[in-house]
C-alpha cells in the first residue's frame, strides 16, 4: 500500500497532506504503508504526475497492489475516508 503526494514544497496544503497523513498511519498504528512526496518543481515529480494524470495540487492518490484505489485532488484527504480504506485493507 503506498500513499503518492504530488504538490509543492512550498504549498500549506502539500506539507499539511503530508503532515496528516503521517499523523494518522502513527496514531492508527498502520505499518507496511509507503508514503511518497513528489515535487511537481522536479522533472521526476513532473514526470511521476504525468503518469497518474495529476492536474491539481495537492494531489494525493492510494494504491494498493499497483492499482489506484483512491484519489484526492485538490485537498486535504478527509481523515474519515483515510481510515476507511486503511480499515479496508486488514479486511479479508
Amino acid at each position: 500500500m503506498k500513499f503518492k503526494i504530488f504538490g509543492k514544497k512550498d504549498c500549506a496544503k502539500c506539507k499539511s497532506t503530508k503532515q496528516k497523513l503521517e499523523f494518522f498511519l502513527k496514531k492508527w498504528k498502520i505499518e507496511g504503508v509507503q508514503l511518497s512526496f513528489y515535487d511537481m518543481d522536479t522533472i521526476d515529480g513532473l514526470s511521476e504526475s504525468a503518469l497518474h494524470d495529476v492536474l491539481k495540487i495537492p494531489t494525493t492518490i492510494l494504491e494498493i497492489g499497483g492499482e489506484a484505489k483512491a484519489k484526492w485532488e485538490g485537498e486535504i484527504p478527509n481523515s474519515e475516508e483515510i481510515k476507511t480504506h486503511l480499515i479496508q485493507r486488514d479486511t479479508p
